[in-house]
């Protein structure tokens, strides 16, 4: 009976108003599916980074997403996933809410892997050992993990090419570790005829050239010094280098003691004979360069002065004199 007069009324009811009853009802029709689809919960956490793990299932996407509120309808999110390729499609990642989307945005970002985050370029020094790269990192990306980076790079010292890395801010550890070995590899590989002629292991060669980073500054001085320090290898006499020092207790040339030179370590070139027990930083091309094309000379030490300049001798008498005139003073 109801159903009825509801058709009368409807039927005597002027054409103009059926029309403006009509339009309205598309109107909230559409604005529901609107809100339905693409409205953002009130309290969407704009400005921060969610995290999608590789391998995790669909369900607890959603649920996370949803807890997180992110998402409205968990099932406006799931379903677009499915449509648009299936749960396997979302792209693992760091997807920054830069501005309020709805479920159906957000499936879809996941699903065609929008991070909408701006890559960020960090420069790593030649030079820096893996204690000097994870502090630099924890200042310039987000939510970097230095504890994790250094479990992780403990093994790899030397192995980190130094270069400028365009990254994620929010790029995992291991992800820019394989990235920066990946760069070693490609520079390191195409200098293999030359290592192999060297007579020296890539692993030797990759040694010294972290000693030659930090003793000399210049094209020049590293071949020499490489000449210098290759040939005190091959007559049995300690490399005497205090750069290694810093990979020990921190220390530098001016700040070393007599105490310092007799640590039980086996990067302490004073006590044992040959190279350090690895790299003590992360060299460049130069002096990997250098280390495999050492300059021959007649030298057997060398200093440098405060002022960076390098001083070699002949004799330990000469290198004494050099010490009073560069370093004593």
């Amino acid at each position: 009976m109801q159903i009825e007069e509801i058709k009368k009324k409807w039927i005597a009811l002027p054409k103009k108003r059926k029309r403006l009853y009509a339009s309205a009802s598309i109107f909230f029709f559409f604005s529901f599916l609107y809100i339905f689809f693409h409205a953002a919960p009130r309290d969407f956490p704009v400005g921060q980074v969610v995290t999608i793990n590789i391998g995790e299932s669909l369900q607890t996407i959603t649920t996370a997403l949803h807890e997180a509120h992110v998402i409205r309808s968990p099932f406006v999110f799931r379903t677009t996933v499915i449509l648009l390729g299936g749960e396997k499609k979302v792209i693992a990642g760091d997807y920054m809410l830069d501005k309020r989307e709805g479920s159906y945005d957000i499936a879809h970002r996941l699903v065609k892997g929008k991070f909408h985050l701006e890559a960020v370029k960090v420069t790593v020094l030649e030079g820096w050992n893996i204690y000097d790269i994870a502090n630099y990192l924890q200042k310039n990306l987000l939510k970097f993990n230095k504890d994790q980076f250094l479990a992780l790079a403990k093994n790899k010292e030397g192995h980190l090419f130094p270069d400028t890395y365009f990254v994620s801010p929010t790029i995992k550890p291991e992800a820019l570790i394989k990235m920066m070995e990946d760069n070693f590899d490609n520079k390191v590989d195409a200098l293999k005829n030359e290592i192999l002629s060297s007579g020296h292991s890539r692993e030797q060669i990759i040694t010294m050239a972290s000693i030659l980073e930090e003793e000399a500054g210049t094209t020049e001085s590293r071949k020499i010094v490489s000449g210098i320090l290759w040939r005190r290898i091959s007559i049995g006499m300690p490399l005497q280098v205090d750069s290694t020092f810093s990979y020990i207790n921190g220390k530098g040339t001016h700040e070393l003691s007599l105490v310092d030179l007799k640590i039980d370590s086996p990067y302490n070139t004073y006590k044992y004979k040959g190279l350090p027990a690895g790299p003590i930083s992360n060299p460049g091309l130069n002096a990997i360069e250098a280390a495999i094309y050492p300059t021959k000379t007649k030298y057997v030490y060398f200093l440098s002065s405060r002022n960076g300049t390098m001083h070699y001798a002949v004799t330990f008498d000469e290198h004494k004199k050099n010490k009073e005139l560069y370093l004593n003073k």
